[in-house]
């Protein structure tokens, strides 16, 4: 049994999803108003479990989704072509990859605007000299125009894990113990 299929199949259904959103907020020159919305949508994701119960779980009908949806669409004042697009998805049964899309919707605007997302985690919120700083260094890095995306995980103890692409550098205190504690593993 192949484990990855269904996260491909996820991240298949998301691409096209994505790029449709794209292809029509570029064309109605709305992809700024597509940007908030994924701001919004993420935000709602990471704050609300009700939230995540509702794209994720299976006992809401299609209706039950479609008409949260239309609600929460309306509530956060999401431009039309999103609040379409998240109705055709729950109409679908579609509503469990809206993660992916917020993620790859980020990517092919960031690419279309020659930037690059790079997602930092760090131990404490970084501040905006020190956010600037990293940006810098890695636009000199990528030779893209570089966005962070920020978030804070305390159990790093201290540094950063960023991730550009597919590439991660991880100067985090906790991966440095980790390290430590299998090298004594290794010699005791």
């Amino acid at each position: 049994m192949d484990v990855s299929e269904p996260a491909s199949i996820s991240t298949g259904i998301a691409q096209r999803y994505a790029t449709a959103v794209f292809e029509l907020a570029k064309e109605a020159k709305k992809v700024k108003a597509v940007e908030t919305d994924l701001t919004s949508l993420q935000d709602l994701m990471s704050s609300s479990d009700n939230f995540r119960a509702l794209i994720n779980s299976p006992i809401y009908s299609r209706e039950e989704q479609a008409g949260a949806i239309a609600a929460i669409a309306k509530k956060m004042k999401l431009s039309p072509t999103m609040a379409n697009t998240l109705a055709l998805m729950a109409q679908k049964r579609r509503l469990f990859v809206l993660p992916q899309l917020v993620q790859t919707l980020r990517d092919i605007i960031a690419e279309d605007k020659g930037e690059v997302i790079a997602d930092v985690t760090s131990a404490k919120a970084l501040t905006k000299t020190q956010a600037d700083k990293l940006a810098a260094s890695l636009k000199k890095t990528t030779g893209k125009t570089v966005t962070l995306q920020q978030t804070v995980d305390e159990s790093l103890i201290g540094g950063l894990i960023v991730k550009v692409g597919s590439k991660m550098i991880d100067t985090s205190v906790r991966s440095k113990l980790n390290s430590l504690q299998n090298v004594m593993k290794e010699v005791g």
